[in-house]
């Protein structure tokens, strides 16, 4: 098994690599660029404007910038005013050295800014997806059990309802209704705005995520449903399961024993993209509710044209994403014990 999960994060390297090429040249083809954004001063001369690209390396080809942020440059931690004046300082040492640079528009490292941000959206991703698969697992198993039944034409509804509304409308709805006009969840944030900072209250913060949790968590359980429906039903067909029935076991001794589990398998594999597209639904919702975590952080960067920000999303999100597919792996030979990730299996 260890040798598996070493073999599958060395093969995660290239991906890895991928994306942030990728990333780049899309933040490149962006109209704009931070400088106009920075050079906000009218009486800014042109002078001015051209040494602050140049100190910033936004005069170089995009492929020079790469290798710029890949290995390091001489100007990374910048200190300018309006009219482009000020001190150009210190080494970046580039991502392969586990630096992943300065915020051009904050001026701080930006891998304190993830820091700050990742948990916030770990919370909502985790929560999401801990919510969507026992809900989608549970809908599944009853809906299969009652096949063509009241309770599977329920599922169905459900199913199409995740597939098919706008995270970001079902999100506006119910502002509109709990917080509006019913005022029974608070609209936005991740705590009350009243207390401290540093004061955590468990029961305020499950109010801040009922909302989003339930929207991000939607289109999870519309394909964990659908998809456990599918298993349960083609083991419920199976010989064995029939010759437990001879056997006079029990239903729910053959549905949680021997069905379930065995249904479950293939669900497992679905944790590592479960997370990627959690992740990438949660820019939106972070948005809707005003979350602060790496979605909102992410959005401003793009439209500030932080490149150096950008791209740490960019990474963190891909690193979270394998991640993803490594769990997969591993919840995979814990729920079925006659997997192993051996040399022979893998030759």
């Amino acid at each position: 098994m260890t040798r598996h999960l070493m073999r599958r994060s060395i093969q995660a390297i290239p991906t890895l690599f991928g994306v942030t090429i990728v990333a780049f040249l899309l933040m490149q083809a962006t109209p704009g660029d931070p400088i106009s954004l920075i050079m906000f001063n009218p009486d800014a001369t042109p002078e001015a404007t051209e040494q602050l690209r140049r100190q910033l390396g936004l005069d170089q080809p995009a492929l020079i910038q790469y290798v710029y942020w890949l290995i390091g440059n001489d100007w990374a931690h910048i200190d300018v005013d309006a009219d482009g004046k000020g001190d150009f300082y210190g080494t970046r040492l580039g991502f392969l050295r586990g630096d992943l640079g300065q915020s051009i528009q904050k001026r701080r490292p930006v891998t304190e800014m993830l820091f700050e941000r990742v948990s916030a959206t770990l919370q909502l991703t985790l929560s999401a997806a801990v919510v969507g698969y026992l809900l989608g697992i549970g809908i599944g198993v009853l809906a299969a059990i009652n096949h063509r039944g009241i309770f599977d034409q329920f599922a169905r509804v459900i199913s199409v309802i995740g597939n098919a509304v706008p995270s970001f409308w079902l999100g506006l709805l119910l502002i509109m209704l709990f917080s509006v006009r019913l005022g029974i969840l608070p609209m936005s944030g991740m705590q009350d705005v009243t207390r401290s900072s540093d004061a955590f209250d468990l029961g305020d913060r499950i109010r801040h995520m009922v909302m989003p949790v339930l929207v991000l968590s939607l289109g999870t359980i519309a394909a964990i449903s659908r998809y456990t429906r599918t298993q349960v039903l083609e083991v419920l067909s199976l010989d064995y399961v029939r010759t437990a029935r001879s056997k006079g076991l029990q239903d729910h001794q053959i549905y949680v024993r021997h069905v379930t589990r065995n249904a479950l398998m293939p669900v497992a594999t679905l944790i590592g993209p479960t997370l990627g597209f959690l992740l990438s639904g949660a820019v939106i919702i972070e948005q809707v509710f005003s979350w602060p975590g790496l979605g909102r952080l992410a959005v401003n960067a793009v439209s500030q044209r932080d490149y150096p920000l950008v791209m740490g999303t960019v990474v963190l999100g891909a690193i979270l994403y394998v991640f993803g597919n490594l769990t997969s792996d591993l919840f995979y030979s814990w729920i079925d014990p006659r997997v192993r990730f051996d040399a022979e299996s893998l030759a």
